[in-house]
Formats: structure tokens, sequence, C-alpha cells
């Protein structure tokens, strides 16, 4: 799976919260939907359902209740689950993805020149994407986008057409958001 491709053609990335925020994302034009919930006893049951529905889940694994950054929970996802890849902040996490053929969308923080610069210095050679949050800085993501040649995803606070489209035209490959009312632009 070309992950490049995939985030040009889906430029909105629904991400959810809860269940409801899933459902609400099922029936969207949406095709990628991170998954910022869950636990150990129903991470597998979620998989399925977006699978079902013909979409593409992605797994924030720092989020889920029960999980650890141990290379174990990597190989669950893969094994157990039909997610396509997983997120984390944990740069050890993202490279386990990669051992295990899954997508490793590496999410960082940036809020004042030394986290920027932070990440600069700690960006994984091996993950697919990079998630930016908060996504409504352009000049950050102009920074990012122009430092690696990764997708760079804008994620953080975007409520708006002129947000999605700012975070576009200053160098985000797409956005992901938990605004429903987004994910059908």
């Amino acid at each position: 799976m070309n992950i490049k491709e995939l985030l040009e053609e889906n430029p909105i990335i629904a991400a959810v919260k809860n269940e409801e925020q899933l459902n609400q994302a099922l029936d969207s034009e949406a095709q990628v939907i991170f998954v910022l919930f869950g636990d150990v006893m129903n991470i597998k049951e979620i998989s399925e359902i977006i699978t079902s529905r013909n979409k593409i889940g992605i797994i924030h694994i720092d989020l889920v209740e029960g999980f650890t950054n141990k290379e174990i929970v990597v190989k669950y996802i893969k094994e157990e689950t039909k997610f396509s890849g997983i997120i984390s902040t944990k740069p050890q996490v993202v490279k386990l993805a990669k051992k295990y053929n899954l997508l490793g969308v590496q999410r960082v923080f940036i809020f004042d020149t030394l986290s920027l610069n932070n990440v600069k210095n700690h960006m994984i050679s091996e993950c697919d994407a990079i998630e930016v949050l908060p996504g409504i800085i352009p000049k950050v993501i102009e920074i990012i986008s122009k430092y690696s040649s990764k997708p760079v995803v804008a994620g953080g606070l975007i409520e708006t057409k002129e947000e999605v489209m700012q975070a576009l035209n200053s160098g985000a490959t797409c956005v992901s958001t938990t605004k429903k009312e987004i994910w059908n632009m």
C-alpha cells in the first residue's frame, strides 16, 4: 500500500474518539479512519467493522487502554486485527510497525521552536507519514513538509474548511479531524 497515494486521494481523514464518532465516520465519505480510542477487549472488533465497510483503519496504539509500547502489541495488531497501520508518538513503536508490514504514522506535537527542532532531530526514516499537531500552524507544516519527504498529516484543532485549505496549501498531504462536518468535504 502506497501511503502517499492513499493520503493524496483521501485528503480528509476521520479521526474518531468513541463509538458514536466511529459510526458517523463509517457513514461518511472519509475512506481512512484514525481510531483514537479502544481497549484490549474491543479493538479487534473495531478493526473488523471498519474493514467490513471497505475503509482503512489506522489505530493510535498509545491511546488503546491496556496496550504498552512493547513489540507484542504491534504483533497483535498485525496478526489479530484488520488495522492497516498504527499511529504513535514513540519512534520505537513506529519502527516496529514497519517490521510487521504495517503503516507507521509518527505523531508529533509542536508548540515552540525547541519542540520543532526536537521533531526534526527525532523524525525516523522508517515512518510512512508524520502527523503534526496542532494542524493549524501553517508555518510549522511548511517547515516539516520541506524538511521531510514523508507525507504530512495536519491534525488537531482543524474545525473549518478554511483551516483544511490552509493546512493543504501549507504543504500538508491531508488532514485528520474529529469534526464530522468536514469528513464529507
